[in-house]
């Protein structure tokens, strides 16, 4: 047994990880210690317009940011947590909170998916580090040429270098 929850209990921690966030990996350790076994799912939504990275580069970042973890693998779904939930036999679902309206917004979620699949939603609040941390603010200051190091996994960065045409600060 891994965590203190007892044998089989197995988690989801969906996002669309776009990109995987040091606040994403920080909830991603912390659930791997509580449970025998973490997907990380990644959703493949086709409203979302503006990703950075293919699902392809999503996956293959997070596998390199978590392989230090025996207990975690990568996935993909489509449509319906619910459906992904128990078609992987999963006891819980986990997110991470970074502040308050964060749980205002997930609630209602998290009520749902346990009306479809039976399944609770465990929330891990945010290391404070890596609170106002997201993949928006990410993606926002990396397309305006900060440096984004601090707040994403070294195989999240190389990606994002690689990606990023050359940057002159002082263009106007």
């Amino acid at each position: 047994m891994n965590g203190s929850l007892g044998a089989g209990h197995s988690a989801i921690y969906p996002g669309s990880f776009d990109p995987l966030t040091r606040g994403h990996l920080d909830v991603i350790e912390r659930a791997a210690v509580i449970f025998d076994r973490v997907t990380v799912a990644v959703v493949v939504n086709p409203q979302k317009r503006e990703s950075l990275f293919t699902l392809d580069e999503r996956e293959v970042m997070i596998r390199r940011s978590v392989e230090h973890l025996a207990n975690v693998e990568v996935d993909h779904f489509r449509g319906l947590l619910a459906d992904f939930v128990r078609h992987r036999e999963a006891t819980v679902i986990v997110k991470g909170l970074r502040v308050v309206s964060d749980f205002e917004n997930e609630m209602s979620t998290a009520l749902m998916n346990r009306s479809l699949s039976g399944v609770d939603t465990v929330f891990l609040p945010s290391d404070p580090r890596w609170s106002f941390v997201s993949s928006s603010l990410v993606k926002e200051v990396y397309n305006l040429g900060a440096d984004v190091t601090e707040y994403v996994p070294p195989a999240v960065l190389a990606v994002m270098l690689a990606k990023r045409p050359a940057h002159r600060p002082n263009e106007r």
